[in-house]
């Protein structure tokens, strides 16, 4: 069979597969097709039933943000000099993201060739900040470019220092800053532009406990302007400035990372760091790095200083996990 047999021809909503004439007990998997952000896949299966299915490629898009489709689907007879058309009843607003979830069984078997005619009508996804789903046709792609020209510009006005109106002092540097854009990201920031503090009458805020470079981090991430390698050089710095300015996504963000790279080298550190900052999934795995897989016994010396110099409860949680583990 040739390759143009599995090929499916495209225009900006439709999709068509022309499917020769099936044996009995034949299965066909068509090339992929792309429709708005997917590709996608058609089979089509002939045994006591014509089974058809249609379900986008396997990706990280799809497990992310799958397809809710609307969609006509129809079989249509070439061979037979009237076109005979058999129409499903349609799809609206269904979920795809499996192989099964859009099966059509149906008692029709055409003898000789066929089209399988597939029109979009629509496909929406659920936006990554979540809420309702929207239409990718109807405005995602001009969202999505207004977001990131928004926090291009956010991003130019904190390292040109454009229009700045308050001056944060780190440990050995300034950087210049913006009130309306700190007090909307963080409710402590907002109340110290509020009152009649001192940040307010002398529009200077000391961080006094940051490097330069982390607080270039974190105001970064404040104005959308990520960088993921001074991220991860500076997470604990991030969370620690999280957590006192009260930036809950910033705080999750570092914390998520924090689970990605425990070894033997910061596993006492992270988990003090997860005591500190009542962060319970960071702590649970530290344990199970030390006790579980047996990683204490390789770093007994700085275990012994972990235990002379660390928090007494954090220590009682360390010998019950110990003991719970002897037990088991």
């Amino acid at each position: 069979m040739s390759e143009s047999a599995y090929r499916v021809e495209t225009a900006p909503r439709l999709a068509q597969w022309r499917v020769d004439a099936l044996s009995s007990t034949t299965y066909r998997k068509s090339d992929p097709f792309r429709i708005g952000l997917w590709n996608w896949y058609l089979t089509v299966e002939k045994n006591k039933q014509l089974f058809v299915k249609l379900y986008p490629e396997v990706s990280s898009l799809t497990r992310e943000q799958p397809p809710i489709v609307s969609f006509i689907i129809k079989l249509i007879s070439i061979s037979s000099p009237n076109r005979r058309t058999l129409v499903h009843p349609g799809i609206s607003d269904k979920l795809l993201k499996n192989n099964d979830d859009f099966v059509w069984a149906t008692d029709t078997l055409f003898s000789g060739r066929f089209i399988i005619d597939v029109e979009f009508l629509d496909i929406k996804i659920v936006p990554q900040s979540g809420g309702e789903p929207c239409s990718i046709w109807t405005g995602y792609h001009v969202e999505k470019q207004s977001v990131g020209t928004a926090l291009t510009s956010l991003g130019r006005m904190l390292s040109e220092g454009i229009h700045t109106d308050i001056i944060i002092n780190a440990a050995d540097g300034t950087i210049g800053a913006h009130r309306s854009i700190l007090a909307t990201r963080s409710p402590v920031f907002r109340s110290m532009f509020s009152h009649n503090l001192r940040e307010k009458e002398l529009s200077t805020v000391n961080i006094s406990d940051m490097s330069f470079e982390a607080c270039q981090a974190f105001f970064n991430y404040i104005y959308g302007n990520f960088q993921a390698d001074e991220f991860l050089a500076h997470r604990l710095a991030l969370l620690r400035a999280a957590d006192k300015y009260d930036i809950s996504d910033l705080k999750e963000a570092c914390h998520e990372s924090l689970l990605e790279d425990i070894d033997t080298k910061n596993v006492l550190e992270r988990l003090q760091t997860a005591h500190l900052y009542r962060l319970p999934l960071l702590k649970s795995c530290c344990m199970r790095y030390l006790v579980n897989f047996g990683k204490i016994y390789e770093i007994r010396d700085d275990f012994n200083t972990f235990l002379e110099n660390s928090d007494r409860e954090l220590i009682a949680d360390v010998f019950h996990e110990i003991l719970a583990a002897w037990k088991g």
